[in-house]
């Protein structure tokens, strides 16, 4: 089975494929989102898994439009506790490093242990683990790199600090996508929709009144523009419910009260795993 994920070997997009198709699944290392959606679309990859959100960054707002536009299907999401790691070559010590390196975001995230090593030089990086395999396979010497405890194994580099990120409330939300038409078997409980709506007073205020009849929970709520369409508005909606509840009942119910309703997946929620 071949997974698409974004970035390199040990990566938080790995560790996520590894966990939901098991380490004997192949996954092709795709260097931006775009790339990935390519790689599932051809059918060079049976399956992707793309970062949708992170709890202190926010949405990652151009992936929802990818999937929508791609008319990819969300099968599954799984919830990553971020844990962030100081590492380098065997022997060195942080008083020795010049440089830390690593992708934009997990630097930002790991901000208040930086702040407090000022000698240390930042270098932003295009992913995490990828920065810990450039130290390793280059023999860098007085730089170190901020990845997930995996990479220090993978590329036999030494942990010099463990679990340097700021907040430990620390999440990333990543989508399991398949192509259009994949048949998902078992329990679903969870959804994500797409739509746009009249410009009108209170046409959003009478969908969410009718999700709360239907008894269905909203669990996120994104706008994002219309392309084409200025000032307008496409919404993208997550949605849980109770196992009595008939989803596909409520889904005849707001096509009646949206415009260009797009069912982007029908899957079960999630569980939380460590990183």
């Amino acid at each position: 089975m071949k997974i698409a994920i974004q970035g390199g070997d040990a990566s938080f997009h790995d560790i996520v494929a590894i966990h939901q198709f098991s380490a004997q699944s192949e996954r092709i290392k795709c260097p931006t989102f775009k790339n990935l959606c390519e790689t599932l679309a051809s059918g060079e990859a049976d399956f992707a898994v793309m970062a949708i959100e992170n709890t202190i960054a926010g949405s990652i707002l151009p992936n929802y439009v990818l999937v929508k536009n791609y008319g990819f299907q969300v099968i599954a999401e799984i919830k990553l506790r971020i844990i962030l790691n100081l590492m380098a070559l065997p022997g060195q010590k942080i008083e020795t490093l010049t440089k830390v390196k690593s992708h934009y975001m997990a630097l930002m995230q790991c901000g208040e242990f930086l702040a407090q090593h000022p000698h240390l030089s930042i270098e932003e990086y295009y992913d995490t683990a990828d920065a810990a395999k450039d130290i390793a396979t280059r023999k860098l010497i007085g730089e170190g790199a901020i990845a997930p405890k995996y990479a220090a194994q993978l590329y036999k580099l030494d942990l010099l600090a463990e679990g340097i990120e700021t907040y430990k409330e620390n999440f990333t939300r990543f989508l399991v996508l398949a192509r259009p038409g994949y048949e998902l078997k078992g329990e679903t409980n969870k959804a994500s929709l797409s739509f746009h709506l009249s410009d009108s007073v209170g046409s959003l205020a009478h969908v969410l009144t009718e999700l709360e009849r239907l008894k269905i929970n909203l669990s996120k709520i994104q706008s994002l523009p219309l392309l084409g369409d200025p000032f307008k508005y496409n919404f993208y909606i997550d949605c849980e419910w109770e196992a009595e509840v008939d989803f596909h009942a409520a889904l005849d119910s707001l096509k009646k009260i949206t415009n260009d309703l797009v069912v982007l997946g029908i899957y079960k929620k999630g569980e939380t795993i460590l990183s």
